[in-house]
This record gives C-alpha cells, sequence and structure tokens, in this order.
C-alpha cells in the first residue's frame, strides 16, 4: 500500500514545515484490479462506513464511492464535484438481489437487459425503493444503478454489504479520469483517498435506458459504451 498521506506526515515531523497543497494532497492505496486483495478491499469500505467519499476506478472511469445512506457523505459528492443538486446519483451494486432491495415495480425489461449486459457499462434507472433517502435520489422517486465489470468496487461493495455512489470523478465541466493520477491531479485535495487500480478499460461512459416508467415504456437516455440499436433490438425482440 502506498501510503502518501502518512508519507507526507512522517516529513512534516522531520522537516517542521510543509506546504499546505501538499498537506492536502489524497492518500493513494494500490489495489489490484483484477484479484483486489480483502485487506485493502476492507480497508477502503472502512473509510466509505466512516462517512469518506473515496475515489476508485470502474470499468468505464474513475469514480466517487460513498454511503448512499449518510446523508453528509451525498452531500459531500455534490460539494466536490461541484454538481448540481438536482442530478441524482447513480449506484454500483454487486448482484440482482440488491438491486431488487434497492428498487420497486421492476419491469420484465430491467432482467432482459440484465441478463445480457451485467455486469457490464449499463446503467438502468428504476424507481427507487423506500431504503434510499430523497437526496439520492435528487426528489425524482429513481434510482440509477449499474454493476460494473470492475473488481475494485465491486469487491468493496460486497465487504460493506450495501451499494455504494458511482458518480463520475470528475469536476462539473471537466473531462472524466481514467487513471489514479489524473483523478488526483483533477481533485486530488478535495478527497482523502484515491485507489490505485491501474488505467481504466475503456474511455466510453456507460450507456442509460430509462425503465422507471414502467409499461408507459423504455427510453435510452446516453448511448456509451454500449450501442443503442443493440439495445433497442434486444427489448424489441423480447416485447410480450
Amino acid at each position: 500500500m502506498l501510503c502518501y498521506v502518512a508519507h507526507l506526515r512522517r516529513w512534516k515531523q522531520r522537516s517542521g514545515t510543509i506546504c499546505r497543497e501538499e498537506e492536502l494532497a489524497a492518500e493513494l492505496v494500490k489495489i489490484n484490479s483484477n484479484q483486489p486483495e480483502p485487506n485493502l478491499v476492507r480497508y477502503a469500505a472502512e473509510r466509505i462506513r466512516a462517512g469518506e467519499v473515496v475515489g476508485m476506478p470502474t470499468d468505464t472511469f474513475y469514480g466517487l464511492a460513498a454511503d448512499p445512506v449518510n446523508l453528509r457523505a451525498v452531500e459531500r459528492i455534490y460539494e466536490i464535484k461541484g454538481r448540481s443538486k438536482h442530478k441524482p446519483l447513480s449506484l454500483i451494486i454487486d448482484s440482482i438481489d440488491q438491486a431488487e432491495d434497492l428498487a420497486r415495480d421492476l419491469p420484465d425489461e430491467f432482467y432482459i437487459l440484465a441478463r445480457k449486459y451485467w455486469p457490464g457499462p449499463l446503467t438502468m434507472i428504476v424507481k427507487a425503493g423506500s431504503r434510499l433517502p430523497l437526496k439520492v435520489t435528487a426528489n425524482t422517486g429513481n434510482v440509477a444503478l449499474r454493476l460494473p465489470a470492475a473488481g475494485i468496487p465491486v469487491a468493496v461493495v460486497g465487504s460493506l454489504g450495501f451499494p455504494i455512489t458511482a458518480t463520475s470523478a470528475s469536476l462539473a465541466g471537466a473531462s472524466e479520469c481514467t487513471t489514479a493520477e489524473g483523478m488526483r491531479s483533477q481533485m486530488g485535495e478535495r478527497v482523502g483517498m484515491i485507489v490505485n487500480g491501474g488505467p481504466t478499460p475503456r474511455e466510453v461512459a456507460t450507456t442509460i435506458v430509462d425503465l422507471s416508467h414502467g409499461r408507459d415504456g423504455w427510453q435510452i437516455l446516453r448511448e456509451g459504451a454500449i450501442p443503442g440499436h443493440e439495445i433497442s433490438d434486444l427489448l424489441w425482440n423480447n416485447a410480450e
């Protein structure tokens, strides 16, 4: 583990001085993205459980992970990004069972897409269950869920036993980050810890499908790593 903050503190003790910019730099913790080390996963999970916001890679970009039912942590994400509070946060889950715990009235289309594309770069917007705070849903009554093909965040969710937020680790209007170094350069002083899992395997965002309208139909809100025509063909071919 590379504990950048601890190193700076030791240097401060020896030198007696340190610049403010360095003192606030994020701790970098290297975790194997293919086989995440359990002790390091637990360490990242403990930081999130304590209410911190942690940067980590997904299968698209680096994201900001926090406990979605900790309202102060959720508020901190909006502050870190400079993000409008009218925009809901997406959540990373580790199973369809967990999706069923967080959502309600899941339509058939959800299961069709989940079987085909999860784990993978697909985000689905569904009706939120009562367990989720309104702040996470931005008062929309909906929640965006994704199960990424990324070992680190899924392992962290498994360690916590509950989902984590998945919004991109970038400032509002800035480009998304595909490396830990890029994330630290852009917002290193705004977060306490960044998990370095190496470069993300993609540089294209998730495809977003809105399934929150139930029987009134579905809608592709953003075409990303999964082509929109694939989604459409799959759903139309499986329509009753």
